[in-house]
């Protein structure tokens, strides 16, 4: 109903229903400021973070390592699907590059891992020269790979299903507008940052 008003437990703040369903749909919401009990959330947000980081998250990527993957080769592979050029092809020192935003992992390890995944009898991966240059390497997935990937993502698929069985439709249409914005949150952190540490490093 027009006008209706709900409380944002953050804030404190009133908002209009409709105000409170952009909220919901993650799209921006003005605050009055900071609610006395927002510290209180971010620390429940807090706890959580090793509970869905590790029996979460871990989980997952256990439900989709078919054949005996390590976690780093599911990583590759969700690389090469979300990054790559249509979702096939990627430069391997961007795989690099991205493997290490989430790993501590060397050059020497991520080659290792793309070649075992290269080989018979996995056969998931060819490893080429780039057309662009001769001193970078291009990773494209077989048909085989692309097959392996699409079972990958089924599994994975299941196991959401599984865990959100017991939720109603709004809850996971509201989980799903939240981790959005936190990925984006935390995306914008990570560009704002290196610029905050350019800005205090002194010049010489």
């Amino acid at each position: 109903m027009k006008g209706d008003r709900v409380s944002n437990p953050m804030t404190g703040a009133a908002k209009t229903r409709p105000e409170a369903d952009r909220a919901a749909a993650g799209r921006p919401v003005r605050t009055s400021g900071a609610h006395p009990d927002a510290a209180a959330y971010t620390r429940e947000l807090l706890e959580l973070f090793y509970p869905i980081h590790y029996k979460v998250g871990m989980t997952l990527e256990d439900a989709m390592r078919l054949g005996g993957l390590t976690r780093k080769q599911v990583a590759i592979l969700w690389i090469i699907r979300t990054e790559g050029s249509g979702g096939r092809a990627i430069e391997r020192k961007r795989i690099e590059r991205l493997l290490a935003g989430w790993f501590e992992v060397s050059g020497s390890a991520i080659s290792k891992s793309l070649r075992a995944m290269a080989r018979p009898p996995r056969n998931l991966l060819q490893i080429e020269e780039s057309p662009q240059s001769g001193r970078e390497k291009l990773v494209t997935l077989t048909a085989t790979g692309g097959r392996f990937l699409a079972s990958m993502l089924r599994r994975g698929q299941r196991f959401v299903s599984e865990v959100v069985n017991g939720f109603d439709r709004t809850e996971v249409v509201r989980g799903i507008a939240f981790l959005r914005r936190v990925t984006t949150a935390v995306d914008d952190l990570g560009r704002k940052r290196p610029a905050q540490r350019d800005r205090r490093t002194p010049t010489r």
